[in-house]
């Protein structure tokens, strides 16, 4: 499994891209995805809700559990991925392209976001 080294990954397994015009875009690892198993259904934050990093802003929905989603950052969010939504297994696919589950506009960036390597050690161990 490889984390994509340009991305940031917080503790509770979603990743962030760089900021293209102050827009990031929020996902779920590989490694979370391969723990929850096939993901049957996602519900995400509506475009235009704030989001506060550390805390739930929607759910997945699995074969085996359900999990809470995570934002890494606060922020409002600008749009949801609609593919994610009618097909939840892109999730498992294509977590780091087509899986991607919502952009935000970052107002607040927590330092504790660790790099793709960091993130690496921190699933190993």
């Amino acid at each position: 499994m490889s984390n994509p080294q340009q991305l940031r990954y917080s503790k509770e397994h979603e990743w962030l891209s760089d900021a293209e015009g102050g827009v990031s875009t929020v996902g779920i690892t590989e490694h979370a995805a391969n723990a929850l198993g096939d993901v049957v259904f996602v519900q995400l934050p509506e475009a235009g809700s704030t989001v506060t990093a550390g805390e739930s802003c929607g759910e997945l929905e699995s074969t085996k559990s359900v999990s809470d989603l995570y934002s890494p950052v606060t922020g409002e969010v600008t749009e949801v991925n609609e593919d994610v939504v009618n097909d939840p297994s892109l999730v498992n696919s294509a977590p780091f392209e087509g899986g991607w589950l919502f952009k935000v506009r970052v107002t607040e960036e927590p330092a504790e976001l660790l790099s793709a390597d960091e993130y690496t050690a921190f699933t190993a161990g």
